[in-house]
């Protein structure tokens, strides 16, 4: 699957560094927004929804956030899910390998794609986007 639009949900500023550096590194073609927490995500996300074209292909989900975490995140996007006109792929990255074996993984498991454990490496990132 090829991603164009990319929005990266996560508090650590670090994280979004790590992400850009490794974007470009592996010269991986895509337009990447980042959110400090998930009501910044989903509001920008809301005022897109009649835009598909400029609606992520891909959201990388940090769970442990500020104001709105992950799960609340996912929550509110399966409420709004029915209004979005294209397919938008939720991988779940996380410093914790603690959120993959709770009850909320099973409650948003047909929401979310796939699970990584920070930080990012170029194989992951080569791997999402090849």
């Amino acid at each position: 699957m090829k991603f164009n639009n990319l929005f990266v949900v996560d508090d650590d500023k670090v994280h979004h560094f790590i992400i850009k550096k490794l974007l470009e590194k592996n010269n991986i073609q895509v337009n990447p927004c980042f959110f400090e927490n998930g009501l910044d995500a989903l509001s920008d996300l809301k005022a897109k929804l009649n835009e598909t074209e400029n609606l992520p292909d891909l959201i990388l989900l940090d769970i442990n956030m500020p104001v709105l975490d992950g799960w609340q995140f996912l929550e509110e996007f399966s409420e709004i899910r029915k209004n979005v006109l294209k397919e938008i792929t939720i991988y779940v990255v996380s410093s914790s390998e603690d959120y993959f074996n709770s009850d909320k993984l099973e409650q948003f498991k047909s929401l979310i794609a796939e699970y990584y454990v920070k930080p990012m490496t170029g194989d992951v990132i080569k791997k999402i986007f090849t």
